[in-house]
């Protein structure tokens, strides 16, 4: 977790040479630059004064295009090293923002919509980073231009003309003070809208075959365009204040010059100031506009990555929810064993707890099953084992120690988790295989696959492992999902295995294969079975019947059918099922 202006200024502290060096260059470069008006204002002496032959005139030309050329290589190195600095500041502050988010609870991506994250990581990263590259460029740039100019006119002219001259600049302040909430604060509003827009297209994206299915392109259409008009009327907005500031700067400038021209020209005519001085004074009071314009430039690139700024500074001072506690230490040699003495379990936020009085031992080694019906709290228990939800002090042990007074690293290490939904990343099956165990050979990918039953399937991709499965693994069927997520597992050979109803979308048959490779490959190893299909736990060494967050019942598959309670219920209920379907 960082404060961004720290990161900022760490960024800076970091990489000083560079900065210094550009900021030479740039310095240099305008250095050289003021020489230009100089030199043009002593052509126009000499050349009123006759004193100007062939050889002269080019030595003029000459040295003219040298400060030209040499202000332009000095100006495109600078150029080039604040670029440098922005990319790497940008990549900086992306792979924090990531990190950060890693570190975040899930609950906290309840809380914000994804459009939102994904446009800090874009749109407000990149207003700082253009803030700070181009943005501090265009300052150096500009400040001392605008000092070495008037240096420059302090010596070429009398001081009455120059102070009359700058009588306009003098309300440049004022446009600052006007301007600059109103930029800063309609900028975050437009950001504001483009998080909204960019959340209502990923969400589409999600459910673009309930759209299609439903006929509905018309009214997401119409929702999307509505949220693109608010981003328009927005950035409009900022285009208005921003327009009418950087014309206010432009305008000072040439009521600045009409003044010149109006003054300086009456005191030249009358011969109180050299042709040649007044000349050179005019070019420089141009100049003068050049550095004033970029200074608006910069002033409102700087409102703008101000509203980034605080967006980001929002996200990133939020802390994590769960974190290591200040004495955590790491789990080592695991042996498995897990318990449960959970008084009551609340999510937060709800009124009704969802887990309550749940006493429960998980041998080191054993196969534990978890049934009940939808809602009773078995997706609940088991999110609390890896801290997905953090569990009261005192509540859920690993091999005797609290799992709050561990590492959430060395924890997480230790359990190998499969969600009923079989998540997939964008990527080849390979690859989400090698999610948990990055170095796995093939030998080890075919090994895996064979146990979740995935085998014959694999054959009908002409790409074999390098098929690439799509977003969300959405070229693949559920069950096929669930049988490489239930791979992936496996290859990961945690000590401790959590199925979260992991094979609810496949059939009985594939079931019973997966069951059979399972029982063998995990043989000594603890693993916790989450199912609403009996079949799958009437095999496990011990069941646990959830009902109301609660547990009810618990016994071998033989005993809770002798008992003739909610398991036995629930048993010749999927009989009958069974029996209807066949």
């Amino acid at each position: 977790m960082g404060n961004p202006k720290w990161l900022v200024r760490a960024f800076f502290r970091e990489h000083w040479r560079l900065y210094a060096l550009t900021t030479l260059s740039i310095l240099a470069s305008e250095a050289v630059a003021v020489q230009f008006p100089r030199l043009l204002g002593r052509f126009t002496d000499a050349l009123q004064a006759g004193l100007l032959d062939t050889q002269a005139v080019a030595r003029y030309a000459l040295w003219l295009a040298v400060v030209g050329a040499g202000s332009v290589a000095l100006f495109g190195l600078g150029q080039q090293g604040n670029g440098q600095l922005g990319r790497s500041l940008e990549y900086q502050l992306r792979r924090e923002l990531f990190a950060h988010w890693e570190r975040l609870a899930v609950t906290a991506f309840y809380r914000r919509p994804i459009g939102d994250l994904l446009n800090h990581a874009l749109n407000d990263v990149r207003a700082v980073r253009e803030a700070f590259a181009g943005g501090m460029n265009n300052l150096t740039n500009a400040v001392f231009l605008l000092v070495a100019a008037l240096w420059m006119m302090v010596q070429t002219v009398p001081l009455p003309l120059l102070a009359v001259s700058m009588l306009p600049l003098l309300l440049i302040p004022a446009c600052v003070v006007h301007w600059g909430p109103r930029i800063r604060a309609a900028t975050r509003q437009a950001q504001e809208a483009l998080s909204s827009m960019s959340d209502l297209a990923e969400e589409s994206f999600s459910a673009i075959r309930l759209v299609k299915a439903t006929a509905s392109e018309p009214v997401e259409l119409q929702r999307f365009t509505e949220r693109v008009d608010d981003i328009v009327r927005r950035q409009l907005g900022i285009f208005r204040q921003s327009g009418l500031f950087q014309a206010a700067i432009p305008f000072l400038g040439a009521l600045s010059f009409a003044v010149a021209l109006a003054y300086g020209g009456a005191e030249t005519a009358a011969g109180r100031i050299p042709l040649g001085a007044f000349v050179a004074f005019t070019l420089y009071l141009a100049l003068l506009i050049t550095p004033l314009q970029q200074l608006g430039q910069v002033f409102n690139t700087f409102q703008r990555a101000s509203a980034s700024l605080q967006r980001l500074q929002s996200l990133l001072l939020e802390p994590p929810e769960i974190q290591d506690e200040p004495r955590a230490q790491p789990l080592v040699q695991v042996r498995g064993e897990v318990v449960f003495r959970i008084a009551s379990y609340t999510y937060p936020g709800a009124r009704e707890p969802a887990l309550r009085d749940v006493y429960l031992t998980v041998r080191p080694g054993q196969t534990v099953g978890l049934v009940g019906r939808t809602g009773a709290g078995k997706t609940t228990l088991v999110n609390l084992l890896p801290r997905v939800y953090d569990p009261p002090p005192g509540t859920v042990f690993v091999d005797g120690h609290d799992v709050r007074s561990l590492t959430l690293d060395s924890l997480r290490r230790a359990i190998a988790y499969v969600p009923q939904d079989g998540f997939l990343f964008s990527d080849t099956l390979a690859e989400n295989l090698r999610f948990g165990k990055p170095d796995a050979d093939l030998s080890e990918l075919q090994a895996v696959l064979h146990a979740a039953a995935f085998t014959e399937a694999l054959v009908t991709f002409p790409a074999g492992l390098e098929t690439v499965v799509g977003e969300r693994g959405v070229m693949l069927s559920g069950g096929q999902r669930q049988r490489v997520a239930i791979a992936r597992a496996l290859l990961k050979d945690a000590p401790i295995l959590v199925l979260d109803d992991s094979l609810s979308a496949v059939d009985t048959a594939t079931e019973a294969r997966i069951l059979d490779a399972l029982y063998r490959l995990r043989r000594g190893r603890t693993t916790l079975l989450v199912a609403h299909r009996l079949s799958v736990v009437q095999h496990a060494d011990w069941i646990v019947v959830l009902d109301q967050g609660t547990v009810a019942e618990q016994g071998t598959h033989g005993q809770l059918l002798r008992q003739g309670g909610l398991y036995a219920d629930m048993y010749r209920l999927q009989a009958l099922q069974a029996e209807g379907r066949a």
